[in-house]
């Protein structure tokens, strides 16, 4: 055997060995594509389902939004009568409400002069001046003669 003849034997033998390498690789590029195929075709069969699931849902809360929607019109519809209720109410019996109030209190200070004048103790005596605001406090001149702790002041 010459050196021409090994050489082409080497690289036959190497020209075969790539060509296995090279169909192995074939074969398992071929197992992943039907593996992603399989894959896609189950992943469509659930999915259609769920698509339709997802649409309905959709179409239940637009109706629900439908539905709030119009009662919050109505709720709205029953504000603007509510306040308009209380406008008329309060136009109607308003007046005549602070037209009793006022007669009361005449009819109130008519009988506490009525009641003074009996007793022979004047309107503006000491029942008419004591009158209590809340919150306020009087001014050091009008407080009497004792300063804030009942003390005497010089």
């Amino acid at each position: 055997m010459t050196g021409g003849e090994v050489a082409g034997i080497l690289v036959a033998v190497f020209w075969a060995i790539l060509v296995s390498f090279l169909a192995v690789v074939l074969v398992r590029l071929a197992q992943t594509l039907k593996a992603t195929t399989r894959l896609v075709a189950d992943v469509t069969e659930q999915a259609v389902p769920l698509l339709a699931d997802a649409s309905a849902t959709v179409r239940s809360a637009q109706t629900q939004l439908d539905r709030v929607d119009a009662i919050a019109t109505d709720v709205q519809e029953v504000t603007s009568n509510a306040s308009a209720l209380s406008t008329t109410v309060a136009s109607t019996f308003g007046g005549p409400l602070v037209k009793v109030a006022a007669f009361g209190y005449g009819v109130r200070q008519a009988m506490n002069r009525r009641g003074a004048a009996a007793t022979g103790e004047p309107a503006d005596g000491p029942a008419a001046r004591r009158r209590v605001v809340v919150g306020r406090t009087l001014p050091s001149d009008r407080r009497g003669k004792n300063g804030k702790n009942g003390k005497k002041r010089d």
